[in-house]
């Protein structure tokens, strides 16, 4: 637990460097470190028997993202793509040397750099809890504010692919937050989206 301890404080530190802002119970808050605590207190409540290694990766998920940003790629698909790949292999590399100095193996740090970089999505359970993490997350705190800044159908169609990146237990446990009426609204739309042959 000391190591797990020191290396959550270690991602933590990194990420309270962040210039982003939020604003929780009328305070400001670096962004990325909301979003690694929220990530770790979702995993406790979807997955309470966690790896070491699944809780260490959901913590570290967007580790100092801000230092890649969405706009220095293309603005298209191919961009997005190219843009998740490489965050996901500077997250594992970030990541890894928090862990290495916190006495962690080589084993251990390339199964936590694995889970960083979504590999083996579907077949690998820890990878699909982390991204069934990650999903809850963005509908219980940030899908509200994503709604309010597009059209509604894309918000349905975005919607539509998360759910489909999601796992059963994922799914089932989307539909038991609390979430905001619009976003319920939009959640049983892209549903009946992603159940249409």
């Amino acid at each position: 637990m000391d190591r797990l301890n020191a290396a959550s404080d270690g991602i933590d530190a990194a990420n309270s460097k962040d210039p982003n802002r939020v604003r929780v119970d009328g305070a400001e808050h670096p962004a990325e470190l909301i979003y690694g605590q929220r990530m770790s207190t979702m995993l406790a409540r979807l997955y309470p028997d966690a790896s070491e290694a699944l809780r260490l990766a959901v913590r570290a998920q967007h580790i100092r993202r801000w230092e890649v940003p969405r706009n220095s790629y293309p603005m298209d698909r191919p961009g997005y793509l190219r843009w998740r790949k490489d965050l996901g292999r500077k997250h594992a590399e970030w990541a890894g040397e928090i862990l290495a100095n916190c006495g962690y193996s080589a084993e251990e740090i390339a199964r936590v750099g694995s889970l960083l970089r979504k590999e083996n999505l579907r077949k690998d359970a820890e990878t699909q809890a982390l991204e069934d993490t990650a999903a809850l997350v963005f509908l219980a705190y940030y899908a509200e504010d994503f709604a309010a800044k597009h059209e509604p159908e894309k918000v349905v169609t975005i919607l539509a692919k998360t759910l489909a990146k999601m796992s059963e237990h994922g799914k089932r446990s989307a539909v038991a937050l609390d979430l905001p009426p619009a976003i319920v609204g939009a959640l049983e739309a892209a549903a009946a989206q992603a159940a249409t042959p």
